[in-house]
C-alpha cells in the first residue's frame, strides 16, 4: 500500500473532470484499512469508489481512497438459490454479466449501471423495476472511528429510493468492503413488467430467460444513455421526485398528460426526465456542457467542461422545473 501525492483524478471519474487529489491510495484488501488509519490518524479521507456518481468542482485536499477489493465467494447454495459474497472493488456490470452467464437471477435488470459493487448499496441502485435492496442480504462495513469491521443486515441499511443510511447518518464514517447477495438459480419470476422492458420483449415477455432480460436492458440503456468512455457523464443526474397525492392532483389539473407511478403511503413518483424535457432542456448545449439529446436525465461533458459549469446548468434546470411545475427535483450525483 503506497500513498501517492498530487494525483490527477480525471481518469477516475466518469464525467472526465480534472481535479487533483492531495494524497491517493489504492486499497486492495480490507486488511489494509486498519493499517492505513493507524498511520494517518488525523487525516480526512474521501472514498472514490468507481467515480461514476460524483462531480468534482474542486481539488480534494484529503486522502482519496480507491477501493479495489476483489473476489467472489460462494457462501451457501441450495437447489433454488445461492449466497454470494463479492468484494467491494468488483465492477458492477461485470458482476451482473457473470451472474447471467451462471444463470443466477436477480440483478439482470441492473445491467450496465456504472460503478463498483461497494457503491451500489450506498445509492441503492435501481433500474427497470429492481433495486439492490431486493437481493442484498448483508454487507461488511469498516468503521473509521473504531477501525473495526461490522456486518449490516438489509434492514440495518435503511434503504429508500436511491438512499441508505450510508448516505445519511454514516456518510463519510466508513467503507463498504464486501456485500452478500442472495440470487435465484431458477429464472422464474423474472422482472419483465417494467414498460420499456415489456415493450422490448414483446410477445416473448412471458417466456423470457435471464439472458433475454439482460440483453434487453443492455439494448435499452445503450440506446438511451451515452457511454462515459465517449462522452463524459455520471448517468442519471437527477432523482425522480416523489410527491404527495394532493400535490399531484394540482399538477395534473394543469398538465393532464403528466406521467406518474403510484407509491406507498399515498405518494406519487413523477419521471424527472419528462419534467426536464417539458421544460425545454433536452438536447440543450452551452459550450462543452449539455443535456443528452436521448435522455434528459443525463448531463454531459462534451470535452473540457468544468465541474462548476455542470453544476450551474443543473441548478438552472432545477429552477426551471420548479417554476413551471412547482416540483423540486433533487440531484442524484454527489457534488464535491
Amino acid at each position: 500500500m503506497t500513498i501517492l501525492e498530487n494525483i490527477s483524478l480525471k481518469q477516475y471519474n466518469t464525467f472526465g473532470i480534472e481535479a487533483t487529489a492531495r494524497y491517493f491510495v489504492e486499497i486492495n484488501s480490507k486488511e489494509e484499512l486498519p493499517k492505513l488509519f493507524d498511520e494517518n490518524k488525523n487525516s480526512d479521507v474521501f472514498i472514490l469508489g468507481g467515480g461514476s456518481n460524483l462531480l468534482f468542482t474542486q481539488d480534494i485536499d484529503k486522502i482519496v481512497l480507491k477501493i479495489s477489493i476483489k473476489g467472489k465467494e460462494l457462501i451457501e447454495e441450495s437447489d433454488n438459490s445461492i449466497l454470494l459474497k463479492i468484494g467491494a472493488g468488483e465492477n458492477w456490470h461485470t458482476l451482473v454479466e457473470w451472474c447471467v452467464q451462471n444463470n443466477y437471477a436477480g440483478i439482470e435488470n441492473l445491467a450496465l449501471i456504472p460503478g463498483i459493487v461497494g457503491a451500489a448499496p450506498i445509492q441503492n441502485i435501481g433500474a427497470y423495476g429492481v433495486e439492490i435492496k431486493d437481493v442484498l442480504v448483508s454487507l461488511e462495513w469498516f468503521d473509521f472511528e473504531t477501525k473495526k469491521s461490522k456486518i449490516f443486515s438489509n434492514d440495518e441499511c435503511e434503504f429508500g429510493y436511491r438512499d441508505s443510511i450510508f448516505k445519511r447518518e454514516l456518510k463519510g464514517c466508513g467503507i463498504i468492503s464486501a456485500v452478500t447477495l442472495q440470487l435465484r438459480k431458477s429464472t422464474r419470476a423474472l422482472h419483465t413488467s417494467y414498460s420499456d422492458v415489456l415493450l422490448e420483449l414483446g410477445a416473448n415477455a412471458d417466456t423470457a430467460k435471464i439472458y433475454d432480460v439482460f440483453n434487453t436492458v443492455c439494448a435499452i440503456r445503450t440506446r438511451k444513455l451515452p457511454n462515459p468512455s465517449e462522452i463524459g457523464n455520471a448517468g442519471s443526474f437527477f432523482k425522480n421526485p416523489i410527491i404527495s397525492s394532493e400535490q399531484y392532483a394540482e399538477v395534473k389539473n394543469n398538465f393532464p398528460e403528466i406521467p406518474s407511478y403510484n407509491q406507498h403511503n399515498s405518494k406519487v413518483k413523477i419521471p424527472a426526465a419528462w419534467l426536464i424535457e417539458q421544460s425545454g432542456w433536452k438536447g440543450f448545449r452551452r459550450g462543452d456542457v449539455g443535456v443528452y439529446p436521448r435522455q434528459a436525465l443525463v448531463l454531459v461533458n462534451y470535452g473540457e467542461a468544468s465541474g462548476e459549469e455542470i453544476i450551474a446548468l443543473a441548478r438552472e434546470i432545477q429552477t426551471s422545473v420548479q417554476s413551471k411545475f412547482g416540483i423540486v427535483i433533487d440531484m442524484e450525483v454527489n457534488v464535491l
